[in-house]
């Protein structure tokens, strides 16, 4: 009798924790996910609001990562009070863990103090056309680790902040307007004056080539099989690509039509015989 006083205690007791827990856990749970639903609903808003009140989108995009999570970091203690952990202590143990963490993947952390560097001295924004990092494309995104890339043939390339702004960074959308240059060999026997005149007027005709400042031609350097002649002209940033390509196909058009040779490295060979 004395046993089975002891068990029915046991059951007693154990289902009392059970039905306490139980509480917590579906508690916990349901906080969880409401919790994890009003943080995107609130992330969303704020980046509404931010995007109406005109803010540069990268500095958006960057707060929404930083406004999501901290509000999942909060859901997180909220989820455990529910279950009953003491969060004081558990804040001191995180941040226990969170030095350890930190020791552990300095190069990570080195990648958020990059991405804030990024934020505040702002050598690019999302949108531009940069080559950073080893790669060579139009920014996509700039999260707290990492920024993509996406270069001309549409891959994303993933480059950690630290490799960013430890090295060169290079922006071609900064300014409005780009300097074409390119560098076009004749002949030493084909009419030096003729050939600037009709690589000046390809100039003129081009639409996308500015006025001011104003285009030129001259003599860069006297090769060893060409006469090497530096075109220079101004163009607005988003049309140098396909003013570049375009150009340089008028061009050799135009030099053929005009008899004007575009000489390769030649290697003249001469053979002595011996009497």
């Amino acid at each position: 009798m004395f046993e089975s006083h002891e068990f029915i205690k046991y059951i007693d007791t154990a289902s009392v924790y059970a039905t306490e827990y139980s509480f917590k856990i579906v508690g916990a749970i349901l906080i969880f996910f409401v919790g994890k639903w009003l943080a995107h609903k609130l992330t969303v808003i704020t980046k509404k609001l931010m995007e109406r009140s005109k803010l540069d989108k990268t500095l958006v995009e960057f707060s929404q990562s930083i406004i999501y999570f901290v509000l999942i970091l909060a859901v997180i203690v909220a989820v455990l009070n529910t279950l009953g952990v003491a969060t004081t202590s558990f804040i001191a143990v995180f941040g226990a863990i969170g030095l350890a963490v930190g020791l552990a993947l300095q190069g990570s952390l080195a990648n958020v103090g990059s991405a804030v560097l990024i934020m505040f001295f702002r050598p690019f924004k999302i949108g531009d056309t940069i080559e950073a990092g080893g790669a060579m494309g139009t920014v996509e995104d700039i999260n707290l680790f990492s920024t993509t890339i996406s270069p001309l043939d549409n891959r994303s390339i993933i480059i950690p902040n630290s490799k960013i702004t430890g090295g060169n960074i290079t922006n071609f959308s900064s300014k409005q307007e780009r300097r074409l240059e390119l560098i076009i060999g004749i002949g030493y026997d084909d009419d030096l004056k003729y050939a600037k005149s009709v690589l000046l007027d390809l100039l003129a005709q081009d639409e996308h080539i500015l006025n001011e400042p104003a285009p030129f031609v001259g003599v860069a350097e006297l090769g060893q099989s060409s006469v090497d002649l530096a075109v220079r002209a101004w163009v607005k940033t988003e049309d140098y690509g396909d003013t570049r390509f375009a150009l340089l196909e008028k061009i050799k058009l135009s030099f053929d039509e005009e008899k004007i040779s575009i000489p390769y490295p030649q290697m003249a060979l001469h053979v002595r015989s011996k009497v």
